[in-house]
């Protein structure tokens, strides 16, 4: 069989890794997929030191790979959106199939993407879009077909995580966490995309329509993040019993799907509280086959190199016959125009923390606040705050409750002359 030929686009940290996998392991590729997998061209602004590309064809013109009659798979690694669309769409009408692992382009266009794919018969593979080198996507698409996925989560940014996860265990406010974070090369310069929810969001529109059969949906994500959380959350929610993760939900309800991602307060004992640090991990639930979960690095150079070139190897066994690929969005009819359950909609348990002025009465007037809308207290606690005289914070848990009426409910609280400040509120899962 002649070799199936890559033209890799992009040598950042995921291209350079890309690279050195496909060079390093080519002996093994051709045993798993019985064809020789050909670095052939890269396209490339400059040079990389951490890989060796002596003897393949290097050009600063990224198009000029994207056009190249040789080529047979364009892998996309440049990131960004405008260029990157650009060059997936003119590999695609040069009749080239793509792996990309950009999920901001996935999950912002991947529908357009995938419509001109299936007109001119090539693949988008994706699987390191989401979750670095777990196989999060394959297993959605191809190891859970038999099952009806009602719900999944994850733990889906490795910055947010480490954040929280050195926070909790230092008791070091955000500001102070999140410098660190940059200076170890976990967050960018400008960290908005990791620490306000947007990077887990574009990754759990593709997770969602992965498993329910949806177009993708980002726009109709509810996104929040971690900014807001303090030293004494995690440390309130420790002595409740759980701790405090940035969660990407995603859950087949009555009339729609939920697709949110924010701070979430999980038991202590479930597995998804146990990772730590940049790690990611995915928890799907199937009817047939129960709970499933899926850990492991959700960034670096070889870890998502990992996926780009599982995605290579995919489709080297069916470049012949690239209508047999499982399709973008794994359902061959297509997927179900659904609604996106607005989160005022959505029932869950809730954290609330408010500063009060420590005053006699004062918790009797916040449970009857909470009482007006129906809202029952789980649990509570009640600490004096010696840095702040005559005052008080007042941390309950509150039982699954419609999201609108507790919005009301924290209004009326608010509005309390004893209370000092906004509420705090982290929705609460258990996850079974």
């Amino acid at each position: 069989m002649k070799p199936v030929k890559v033209g890799v686009c992009g040598l950042g940290t995921v291209g350079s890794g890309t690279v050195n996998v496909l060079l390093r392991n080519a002996g093994i590729l051709k045993a798993r997929t019985g064809r020789e997998i050909q670095l052939t061209q890269i396209g490339a602004r400059r040079p990389n030191p951490a890989c060796d590309t002596t003897g393949i064809d290097v050009t600063t013109d990224i198009f000029e790979v994207a056009a190249n009659p040789e080529i047979d798979i364009v892998v996309e690694l440049i990131g960004g959106y405008d260029v990157a669309l650009q060059l997936v769409k003119t590999a695609i009408e040069n009749g080239k199939h793509v792996v990309t692992a950009n999920k901001a382009l996935i999950a912002e266009h991947g529908n357009e993407i995938f419509t001109l794919a299936r007109e001119k018969n090539v693949i988008v593979a994706y699987e390191a879009g989401v979750a670095g080198g777990i196989p999060a996507i394959k297993a959605l698409r191809e190891g859970l077909v038999a099952n009806r996925i009602s719900w999944l989560a994850g733990i889906i940014n490795g910055t947010g995580n480490f954040i929280l996860t050195e926070m909790k265990d230092r008791g070091s406010p955000f500001a102070d966490v999140l410098k660190e974070a940059q200076e170890l090369g976990y967050a960018e310069a400008d960290p908005t995309f990791d620490v306000e929810g947007i990077d887990a969001a574009h990754k759990l529109a593709i997770l969602a329509a992965n498993a329910f059969g949806t177009p993708l949906m980002f726009d109709k994500t509810y996104t929040e993040g971690i900014s807001r959380v303090t030293p004494d959350d995690l440390r309130y929610a420790q002595e409740l019993g759980y701790r405090i993760k940035h969660l990407g939900i995603a859950r087949q309800r009555e009339g729609g799907v939920e697709l949110r991602v924010h701070p979430t307060l999980i038991p202590e004992s479930h597995l998804l509280a146990s990772v730590n640090g940049v790690m990611n991990s995915v928890l799907v639930q199937g009817d047939a086959v129960g709970q499933t979960m899926y850990y492991g690095p959700g960034a670096g150079s070889e870890p998502t190199a990992s996926a780009v070139v599982a995605d290579i190897a995919d489709i080297a066994r069916l470049v012949d016959a690239p209508s047999a690929a499982v399709p973008p969005l794994p359902y061959s009819a297509g997927t179900t125009e659904v609604a996106a359950l607005p989160i005022g909609d959505v029932v869950a348990a809730s954290y609330l923390r408010m500063r009060v002025k420590d005053h006699p009465g004062v918790l009797m007037r916040v449970t009857e606040a909470l009482g007006q809308y129906g809202i029952n207290i789980d649990a509570l606690l009640q600490k004096e705050k010696r840095e702040i005289a005559g005052a008080a914070d007042i941390v309950l848990l509150t039982h699954e409750i419609k999201e609108s009426v507790l919005m009301s409910a924290i209004q009326a609280i608010e509005a309390l002359d004893d209370i000092t400040g906004k509420v705090a509120h982290i929705r609460v899962e258990h996850l079974d």
